[in-house]
């Protein structure tokens, strides 16, 4: 059965039947007014996979705009496989954000007067504990098309920020204190926040539980095998124009030794090496070789001192170690629970970036 957290979204009309347990949209490819996802009328952020038939992401923060006529458009999804829908945000004229479960084939877009219109479609959570790694996936948005008379596109942003990967990068309990997507907000989280303050491409991308060590919830590797792939089997692009990469890991993985979690090539067994943090950071580099890369320094303390050291080690002029001791308190109403920051406390960490990568821009 196909769960629904959200107690209530705005409606939309399903124009199909249920296939496989889900609901399909039509694929009216051969009407003009229907675009595909490898039209330039749409711009993704984030990590999206793409055939010939959709657009996948699995990650919270991920988002599309386009620009239409008309006072109605059209997105189209394939939920054929999804038991746990995701959660998004849509916004037309950067006006009121309307949420929506992905739930149905159809969600319709209104706009008032006959524009032209900007619609910004963000995804505020896929649950982390379904599977969306492995397909067929029982979460994720696979967004099949828009209809709708479509416009071209303004120009792009000029700065890419790309934002790696745990629990906290994708917003988990950023809304209130229980780990489901009713509570997490990927566009609360201080990726988004930062982006948004300094006008620049976003590339959001978090796993629940994962560290560079320890594996993710939802069928997730460990963020070293993880990278590079939007989900298994669909390789992403590698941030290679990212001008700033901001990483957050070392919080899951706090049950393992530090000479291990550090782990030069030698000192451990092959497997354990590939995923340790210095690998980790050297595999961020060979990627993207001109990306300002700034580690930080996990919000709760974990692995601190051994995210320095390798930091320090690697002596990497275009990698720096960011100490975060301070930006959030845990008296002071910035946790929901011990680890995951409030919205409050995203907002204080996003201030601090800001103004850090503001200067590094």
């Amino acid at each position: 059965m196909r769960r629904t957290f959200l107690t209530a979204v705005p409606t939309a009309a399903v124009i199909a039947g249920p296939v496989g347990g889900g609901v399909q949209p039509v694929m009216a490819y051969g009407d003009s007014n229907v675009v595909r996802l490898d039209d330039g009328r749409l711009a993704c952020e984030g990590h999206w996979g793409r055939t010939a038939d959709a657009a996948t992401t699995v990650n919270s923060g991920s988002r599309l705009t386009f620009r239409f006529t008309g006072d109605t458009a059209h997105a189209l999804f394939d939920v054929s496989s999804i038991t746990v829908p995701a959660q998004i945000y849509v916004s037309v004229d950067a006006g009121p954000k309307r949420l929506y479960a992905v739930d149905r084939g159809d969600i319709s877009i209104e706009a008032t007067g006959r524009g032209p219109h900007r619609v910004e479609l963000s995804v505020k959570d896929v649950f982390s504990r379904a599977n969306r790694w492995t397909p067929p996936l029982e979460t994720g948005i696979v967004l099949a098309g828009i209809r709708g008379r479509t416009l071209p596109q303004h120009a792009g942003h000029v700065r890419q920020l790309a934002f790696c990967r745990d629990s906290i990068t994708q917003g988990v309990m950023t809304l209130c204190e229980v780990d489901t997507s009713d509570c997490a907000g990927g566009t609360a989280a201080y990726p988004t926040l930062v982006a948004d303050a300094l006008h620049a491409s976003l590339t959001q991308v978090g796993f629940g539980r994962q560290g560079v060590i320890q594996t993710g919830n939802g069928g997730v590797p460990a963020a070293q095998e993880a990278y590079g792939w939007n989900y298994a089997g669909s390789g992403a692009d590698p941030d290679r124009r990212a001008d700033v990469i901001v990483v957050n890991q070392g919080t899951n993985d706090a049950a393992y030794d530090p000479t291990e979690f550090r782990a030069a090539y030698r000192a451990y067994r092959a497997y354990r090496a590939y995923r340790a943090y210095r690998a980790y950071l050297g595999g961020l580099r060979s990627a993207t070789p001109h990306a300002r890369i700034l580690a930080l320094r996990p919000f709760d303390g974990t692995r601190a001192d051994d995210i320095a050291a390798v930091v320090d080690e690697l002596a990497d002029r275009h990698l720096e170690f960011v100490d975060t001791s301070g930006w959030l308190a845990l008296p002071d109403g910035d946790f929901h629970g011990t680890v995951h920051p409030s919205a409050q406390g995203h907002r204080k960490a996003a201030d601090r970036l800001i103004a850090l990568i503001a200067k590094e821009l």
